[in-house]
């Protein structure tokens, strides 16, 4: 790379000046493989001055700063290298990895669109140009990218996993599930495999597409038995709850994935010591992306309103998307401090909650889209809790406790779990006692049966397995005149569940599929449910409780994983035990007695909508009160200088 003509100093002096500027840049290429970083990146100052319009000195600060961990200082370089040689790839490429490591993902997507190579780009730039389009949620405009990169390399196996992941997110499931399937079939080193086998039977539950799902479901657990710890460390352990394995390799999954989320992350230097909690109130810092309109939004914002503020302070540290909606407003006002850390990268988040002096620290996300609770793994505070978001364990060592209850999170499940397990005394998820309850529609508007029972299952399509649609097929047989009740999720899941009903003797007339939704809506048309029959071995978490809020008993067969347990759980809250089954069979047997048994079922109806506000699922008081309880006792142990243990519910 050289310098225009017309800023060239004199022939002498400019060689000098480059010939410095070189040996400098030499000097730092040493120090940077010695890992000098910092020697490094004074030789490399050094030669961005003494060569100011060479773009190769700070493309390589802007590439050292970035391998520190440190975006932020990065982003100068990386803008001035692109601003020297705005058509070279390399340059364009370092400034969208910075934004893009800064979680500004929209301005890295716009660096991609901006540049125009002086050579035609190569698969690697044409990939990378991919992923910003995915970061930024620019899925459809990443399709044709990714395309042209897989022309140019077909056999990259990331980068046929990628074109699915795009056609994921445009919710083309099937075409999603061929790229996947693709990716594991060329993925000759194995490293991508588990990865995609995961994801590819995620897809093919979510279209409805059970021809090849025994098969792929069996590869996959092969995969999670059997393959190193590089391979499975891609694995989402999202991926898995949806799946039927074991609870031991979901752990596996989870600790593999936060190690490598984590690796080279040394925790801050110690903080100065706390005053004592007497006297003071406990700060309780929330971090997640989902105080906006979602579903968990909707199960914490009477929690953060319910906290007992002369004891609690809660801060909100929040990289949710902006949408102005009357909940995102709610859950704001219900914090003492707000604090938007959308663009803000997770080692500076961390230096913020340490700053703010957080007790507890809450990550409402674990291994979901979106989380960052990777800015924990900088230990900031001195308490650090998983709760809600994710049913399961995060597999991490940096969080101390996962919020649960005896049903979900039994003392006998520990070993399943990494944290040490916090169990409150009714359910662990909290609910919004304040929500409205609209005037139900008739049945005759929803395409609804008058007088025959109404079954109902609004879980999402990737929950419904073939054993649920078995088990399904065996009430409908046994109850002639009763309709299932499904969402149609999307045109091709709906298509193949007609079809798969069918095949179990159910005509398809008999299945009514509803449109999705706003909360609202969907709280008044639940109404009109008999009988919510839950899935496995994923159950409905917020839907289940939408359902009994609803005046709408769920009934469920618990199994051995955290989200297989969640509707029972939620069931307990609501003093109706006899709606949780042990078994399948158990779950056939008392569906249909109850489709038989008419009045049995609506005095459990009634139960849920006479006493709604007295059960221990929709007592958000006594809920916070709890809360509270047992993050008292996490910060009496710390306070005591004891290590995390087993915190049984309080009778």
């Amino acid at each position: 790379m050289t310098q225009p003509a017309a800023l060239r100093l004199p022939r002498n002096r400019q060689q000098v000046l480059d010939e410095q500027a070189r040996r400098c840049w030499d000097a730092g290429q040493r120090a940077a493989g010695r890992e000098q970083w910092n020697a490094a990146a004074a030789e490399y100052q050094q030669a961005i001055e003494l060569a100011p319009q060479d773009p190769l000195y700070p493309l390589s600060l802007a590439g050292l700063r970035l391998k520190q961990g440190l975006p932020a200082a990065a982003e100068a370089p990386a803008r001035r290298a692109l601003e020297l040689a705005p058509s070279h790839a390399l340059a364009c490429r370092m400034l969208a990895r910075v934004l893009r490591e800064l979680r500004r993902a929209d301005e890295a997507a716009a660096v991609f669109d901006a540049c125009v190579p002086a050579a035609a780009p190569d698969a690697d730039y044409l990939f990378e140009r991919g992923e910003a389009l995915l970061d930024a949620r620019r899925a459809a405009d990443a399709i044709p990218v990714l395309l042209q990169a897989l022309h140019l390399n077909m056999f990259n196996a990331l980068g046929h996993h990628r074109l699915g992941v795009a056609f994921q997110l445009i919710d083309r499931p099937r075409d999603a599930a061929v790229c996947f399937e693709t990716a594991a079939v060329v993925d000759k080193g194995g490293e991508l495999k588990p990865l995609a086998l995961s994801q590819l039977v995620h897809e093919l539950q979510r279209a409805g597409e059970w021809g090849q799902l025994a098969t792929h479901v069996a590869a996959l657990v092969k995969q999670l038995d059997e393959a190193g710890d590089g391979a499975l460390a891609q694995v989402t352990a999202f991926s898995l709850l949806m799946a039927p394995v074991r609870p031991a390799q979901q752990l596996r999954v989870a600790r593999l994935n936060s190690q490598a989320l984590t690796a080279g992350i040394a925790p801050l230097p110690p903080a100065a010591a706390r005053p004592p909690r007497e006297g003071r109130r406990l700060r309780i810092g929330y971090l997640s992306s989902d105080f906006h309109n979602h579903a968990t939004a909707l199960l914490v914002a009477e929690l953060l309103e319910l906290h007992d503020r002369e004891r609690f302070e809660v801060l909100l540290y929040c990289h949710s998307p902006e949408d102005g909606s009357a909940l995102q407003q709610r859950v704001r006002a219900a914090a003492d401090s707000f604090r938007d850390v959308r663009h803000v990268a997770d080692v500076d988040l961390a230096r913020r909650m340490r700053e703010d002096g957080v007790d507890i620290a809450v990550d409402l996300k674990s291994h979901t889209r979106d989380t960052r609770f990777r800015a924990l793994a900088w230990r900031p505070a001195p308490v650090q809790v998983g709760f809600l978001g994710f049913p399961g364990t995060s597999g991490a060592g940096f969080i101390d406790y996962l919020v649960g209850d005896r049903i979900v999170t039994p003392q006998a499940h520990a070993a399943h779990f990494s944290e040490q397990i916090a169990q409150l005394p009714h359910s662990y998820q909290p609910n919004d006692s304040r929500r409205a309850l609209p005037l139900a529609p008739s049945r005759a508007e929803l395409g609804l049966p008058e007088q025959a029972p109404v079954l109902a299952c609004f879980n999402q399509s990737t929950k419904i397995t073939p054993e649920a649609a078995d088990a399904w097929g065996q009430v409908l047989r046994a109850v002639p005149d009763a309709v299932l009740w499904l969402l149609s999720w999307n045109p091709v899941a709906e298509a193949n569940l007609r079809s798969e009903m069918a095949l179990r003797g159910v005509d398809a007339s008999r299945l009514v599929f509803a449109p999705l939704v706003d909360a609202a809506g969907n709280l008044a048309r639940l109404q009109c449910a008999d009988l919510f029959l839950d899935t496995w071995p994923c159950n409905a978490h917020t839907t289940a409780s939408e359902a009994l809020w609803a005046g709408v008993p769920v009934l469920t067969v618990p199994g051995a994983t955290f989200a297989s347990r969640v509707a029972a759980s939620l069931v307990a809250a609501c003093e109706l035990p006899q709606f949780i089954c042990p078994n399948v069979q158990a779950y056939v047997d008392r569906a249909v007695a109850l489709c038989h048994d008419m009045a049995a079922l609506r005095r459990a109806q009634l139960q849920l909508r006479e006493r709604r506000l007295e059960l221990p699922l929709f007592d958000s008081r006594r809920y916070a009160r709890d809360f509270e309880a047992l993050l008292d006792r996490m910060w009496a142990r710390h306070e005591a200088g004891l290590a995390p243990e087993f915190l049984a519910a309080a009778s």
